[in-house]
């Protein structure tokens, strides 16, 4: 008896492990510089701040205030890795995507739209 190996899309789980360790300090530094920036017009209590190598999420909140957001930050043009920060950073104060959450984002990125769907065109994978 045998089995089928099947090959993940984007390279061996080496490759992506090398990718990610060569790029999670640049996005760190990134994401840190950013938040300090951006969070200077909100003024949000920030908890634990993770650089990790998610699959399928740019960034991510908890409950408990810390944020998460994906190495390949430091890959993407600034303009686009600002409005990710600044969307998670919103979810502090609105842990939803409701109106309210949509006018805090409209306060530091007038247009988000934009830069969410030019989000799109970059592979998380």
């Amino acid at each position: 008896m045998f089995r089928v190996v099947r090959r993940r899309k984007g390279g061996s789980r080496r490759a992506r492990s090398k990718h990610y360790i060569e790029h999670k300090e640049k996005a760190r530094e990134l994401v840190h510089a950013r938040i300090a920036h951006i969070n200077g017009f909100y003024g949000f209590i920030v908890g634990r701040v993770s650089i990790r190598n998610q699959k399928s999420r740019w960034g991510s909140c908890s409950k408990k205030g810390n944020l998460n957001f994906n190495y390949r930050l430091a890959l993407i043009p600034p303009s686009l890795a600002d409005y990710v920060i600044a969307h998670e950073l919103c979810h502090l104060k609105e842990f939803n995507h409701g109106k309210k959450f949509w006018e805090l984002i409209e306060k530091t990125i007038p247009d988000h739209q934009l830069r969410r769907h030019a989000l799109a065109q970059f592979p998380l994978r």
